[in-house]
């Protein structure tokens, strides 16, 4: 029987269903929405179309499936485009439901084509990377990327649903697994002191005994936050807080090109350019620096750039984020390994400095 945990959002709520295996659970939802007249497409990438074949056939049989290319890249105005299109062929109308089956470029494409479609349709979350199931298939962020800045265009659009099978991590490329791994880390940082020591003890890996129970506390901590300020109004802290890392994460991945770093890769050198300027702050000492940067490491995760990026093209990027507020970055800092805050009125200049020691060159 699925483990499952609820979001709620009033008339917006909707299950997270856990499941070594959801192929059943899904094709009996695709069956249920077929004998209510409701039509049902999916959305995925190449790459899991070719891996998962078996899972994917299992699960929706002859629905209707759209692939494009995996990566950064793909979640662009001519992706989005193309997903249009693919729902216009399709006849999809106000009672259908899209399926979002892949890592988090799928279900921020495919969320938002299914937020703009008709002005909204359902869509349901099938995550199948790690960094997907404990952060991205969860809170209704969905969206494009554009040059000016990383998910600049797109809107709050909850699932219906989602649905997580564990056992599809056993195939996943080993790069795309410690990817995950940096917003599984972030959770320890920003809100879980526990989490966070229970990966020092060891890291985490596809086989961890432990890795479903990691993965629900992920969301159930998402899940928390997204149910007191779903649109990241909160004046402190609330959903602002899970950008932890990604102020200076998203910089990198546009100054760096789209598809130079995976995100959670990005996130990783933004996790620790966030505890060097927390130090710098005075909130946390060099000891939890190391700490950080340890655990990254141990999970295969990069603590500096791999070559150096200019300094201004990663300031002006950081100055378009959307976390921007009257002109000035609100930056999420820690104030000790399982604490988290956002912070107005930082000096650029320390900014800058904890940008440098990552690697940034000016």
């Amino acid at each position: 029987m699925a483990d499952t945990l609820a979001v709620a959002l009033g008339e917006r709520s909707y299950t997270i269903h856990f499941e070594t295996d959801s192929s059943a659970s899904l094709a009996a939802r695709v069956a249920d929405l077929r004998a209510a007249g409701r039509r049902a497409v999916v959305v995925t990438d190449t790459s899991l179309q070719r891996a998962q074949a078996g899972f994917l056939f299992a699960a929706f049989g002859d629905t209707p499936v759209v692939a494009v290319e995996p990566g950064e890249e793909s979640k662009s105005l001519a992706g989005f485009s193309r997903l249009l299109d693919f729902l216009a062929a399709n006849k999809v109308d106000r009672g259908g439901v899209v399926f979002a089956v892949g890592g988090g470029v799928i279900g921020d494409l495919a969320g938002f084509a299914a937020a703009a479609w008709l002005r909204g349709v359902d869509f349901i979350q099938v995550p199948t990377t790690l960094l997907a199931m404990v952060d991205s298939s969860v809170g209704g962020k969905t969206g494009i990327n554009h040059p000016a800045g990383k998910n600049l265009v797109g809107a709050f659009h909850q699932p219906r649903a989602v649905h997580i099978s564990t056992g599809l991590l056993r195939t996943l490329p080993a790069r795309e697994f410690s990817a995950g791994a940096a917003e599984v880390i972030k959770y320890g940082l920003l809100g879980a002191a526990e989490l966070f020591a229970r990966l020092e003890s060891a890291a985490l890996q596809p086989g961890s005994a432990d890795l479903a129970d990691v993965i629900r506390r992920c969301c159930a901590i998402k899940a928390g936050i997204v149910e007191a300020d779903e649109r990241e109004t909160a004046t402190e802290g609330g959903r602002a807080l899970l950008n932890l890392g990604h102020t200076f994460g998203h910089a990198i991945e546009n100054a760096a090109g789209y598809g130079d770093y995976l995100h959670g890769e990005a996130v990783a050198i933004g996790l620790c350019a966030a505890a060097r300027l927390s130090h710098r702050l005075g909130f946390i000492g060099a000891a939890e620096i190391g700490r950080i940067e340890r655990v990254l490491i141990a999970h295969g995760l990069p603590v500096r750039l791999r070559s150096p990026l200019p300094l201004p093209v990663l300031e002006s990027a950081m100055g378009r984020d959307k976390k921007v507020r009257a002109g000035g970055i609100r930056f999420i800092v820690l104030s000790a390994i399982g604490a988290a805050r956002t912070l107005a009125g930082v000096d650029p200049a320390l900014a800058a400095a904890s940008f440098r020691e990552v690697g940034a060159s000016s």
